[in-house]
C-alpha cells in the first residue's frame, strides 16, 4: 500500500506540535512516521560557530529540502531512511541519523514544507495551523529559552530581524496551497476531530 503523506505547516509556535500529538495519538504511533523539517537544516561545520549564529533559519535556503524530498520519495518505494540530527544549541547538524521507516501514514511537519512546490506536491494531503502573531511569538520566546538554551535579548532579536519578516515572505503566502487550515491551532476541537477521523480511516483502509 502507497503510505499517504501529510504535510503541516504554520508559523513558528502555530500549534503545530499539539495538531500532530493529536494525530499521532489517534492514529497511533505503530501506524506512522514523523519528520521534522527542522532536522534537515544544512550541515555548517566548515563554519565557526560565530557565522552559524548568524544564519537565516527561516529562509528556505537554510534547509536541504532536496534531501527530505529524495527522503520521502524513498519511504514511498518502501525504503528506510536515515534521517539528520540537528543541534539547535550548536546550530549544526550533528553526525548522528535516526532511521523511519515506511508507515501507512508519513507526518511531515515544518513552517517552510509549503514553500517549496516540489515538496508540496509530494504531499497527499496539506494542513496550515493559522495562529494570531502575537500568541506565536510568546510561545516561542518560551520554548527557545527553555530548550534551546537561548536568551529572551537574543530570541527577541532573531524574531523581529529573521523570523517575522520570513513568515510574512514565505510562511504566510504559503497558506494558500493548503487543504486545510485550522485556525487556533490545538485549541480547534472541532477541527481536529474532523481531521483525524479522516486520518484514521485512510490508515485502516
Amino acid at each position: 500500500m502507497k503510505p499517504i503523506i501529510i504535510g503541516i505547516a504554520g508559523g513558528t509556535g502555530s500549534g503545530k506540535t499539539t495538531v500532530l500529538e493529536t494525530i499521532i495519538k489517534a492514529v497511533g504511533k505503530d501506524n506512522l512516521t514523523f519528520i521534522q523539517h527542522d532536522s534537515y537544516y544544512k550541515d555548517q561545520s566548515h563554519k565557526p560557530f560565530e557565522e552559524r549564529v548568524k544564519t537565516n533559519y527561516d529562509h528556505p535556503d537554510s534547509l536541504e529540502t532536496t534531501l527530505l524530498i529524495e527522503h520521502l520519495k524513498q519511504l514511498l518505494q518502501g525504503k528506510n531512511i536515515p534521517v539528520p540530527v540537528y543541534d539547535f544549541t550548536q546550530h549544526n547538524r550533528t553526525k548522528k541519523t535516526v532511521e523511519a521507516k515506511p508507515k501507512k501514514i508519513i507526518l511531515v511537519e515544518g513552517i517552510l514544507v509549503f514553500a517549496d512546490k516540489n515538496l508540496r506536491q509530494i504531499f497527499d494531503i496539506k494542513i496550515f495551523v493559522d495562529t494570531d502573531a502575537d500568541v506565536r511569538f510568546i510561545r516561542r520566546l518560551k520554548r527557545d529559552i527553555s530548550e534551546r538554551g537561548r536568551t529572551m535579548e537574543n530570541v527577541i532579536d532573531q524574531y523581529l530581524t529573521t523570523v517575522r519578516p520570513m513568515h510574512l515572505e514565505f510562511v504566510e503566502p504559503s497558506k494558500r496551497y493548503a487543504d486545510i487550515i485550522i485556525p487556533e491551532g490545538g485549541f480547534n476541537t472541532v477541527a481536529l476531530d474532523m481531521i483525524t477521523s479522516r486520518i484514521k480511516n485512510l490508515a485502516a483502509d
